[in-house]
């Protein structure tokens, strides 16, 4: 990858380094920091001649071969330097508390409005609410455009950031119109390559975030990671990492608990990763104690599903969601860990 002396290069340079890699049968993909850009040669980049016409360039400052099947999201990457701050946290200087409801009730707006409240008073830093739903059955609640409207306005009065999340290029476009702060890719599409390319080229250039699941049945890290690279090289670096159980099933358990991938994450890439308890474990009752153990493991964040009335509330929520009162707690209890863990 280049990286330029200035924070990102002239159009006129930015032609030049294009039609030198294009001899080599390669081209270049800007990726937009907070700071300064750099720019990912995609294709055979080892070519030595291409290399040192580079180099040769008054205004590139040096160019970075990373030899790994995922070279954007490595931990030697350039990446690395960037910061990503969302909701005034800077990921990685403090942790990031994500929650809300699992499913938002078109048919119910002020139980969405009410843990909105609930969250802000508490500490929350964004809202999660999902809008459409991937089901198992057809025959299931599938969601409904109108609870984006539900979250949006939510934004408006708490004046706190929302993710949710898509499934197709449609849904992308909507909550692209509408400024959502951070999409999130679930599990089932975890390894839907052409929507990940689609999501990292609509976002590329912008400050919005990408929330990417670990798929349940993604077992091994690189494969996990290598997902995210298609998001990073398609433009977009604002990459968090998210954990949320996986196969197989642990009896008591909705999935296998997997918080402890952090670890092994952060010996191979840069990006932040929030762990979402709710869905690893699926019982209200244990995501307290799910949440800590991600802390201590060294999760940057959390993503945890929490309503006013969980008993109330639609899809996952009457089982897995914990309330505002109980998120606080969680939220102390894991900052406390957070500062203990960094001793290490």
């Amino acid at each position: 990858m280049i990286i330029p002396v200035a924070p990102k290069l002239t159009p006129e340079q930015l032609k030049e380094v294009e039609a030198i890699v294009a001899e080599f049968g390669c081209h270049i993909q800007p990726i937009v920091g907070a700071e300064r850009s750099i720019y990912a040669v995609l294709g055979d980049e080892r070519h030595e001649t291409m290399i040192n016409r580079l180099l040769g360039l008054e205004y590139v400052d040096r160019f970075d071969h990373i030899d790994s099947p995922y070279k954007l999201m490595d931990k030697r990457s350039s990446l690395a330097t960037g910061k990503l701050t969302l909701a005034g946290v800077t990921l990685g200087e403090a942790p990031l508390f994500v929650a809300g409801h699992c499913t938002i009730d078109p048919k119910e707006p002020n139980l969405f409005f009410e843990t909105a409240a609930a969250l802000k008073e508490a500490g929350a830093h964004m809202l999660r609410g999902g809008v459409w739903k991937p089901r198992t059955m057809p025959y299931s609640y599938q969601g409904d455009s109108a609870a984006l409207d539900i979250l949006l306005e939510a934004r408006q009065r708490t004046g706190l950031p929302v993710n949710t999340e898509v499934m197709d290029a449609e849904q992308l476009r909507i909550v692209i119109e509408h400024q959502v702060d951070m999409i999130q890719i679930g599990a089932r599409n975890s390894v839907n390559y052409p929507l990940l390319r689609q999501i990292g080229e609509a976002t590329a250039g912008t400050k919005t975030a990408v929330l990417l699941k670990r798929g349940r049945a993604m077992a091994p890290v690189d494969e996990f990671l290598a997902a995210a690279e298609y998001i990073a090289a398609a433009g977009n670096p604002n990459i968090i990492l998210c954990p949320r159980g996986t196969l197989p099933s642990m009896d008591g358990y909705r999935n296998h608990p997997d918080e402890c991938i952090t670890q092994l994450l952060k010996e191979k890439t840069w990006a932040a990763i929030c762990v979402d308890p709710s869905h690893s474990v699926g019982r209200a009752h244990y995501v307290p104690g799910a949440c800590l153990a991600a802390m201590a493991y060294g999760a940057d964040g959390l993503v945890v599903e929490t309503h006013v009335e969980p008993g109330k509330g639609i899809g996952d929520d009457p089982k897995q969601s914990v309330t505002p009162e109980v998120l606080g707690k969680i939220m102390a209890d894991a900052r406390t860990i957070w500062e203990l863990r960094r001793r290490y």
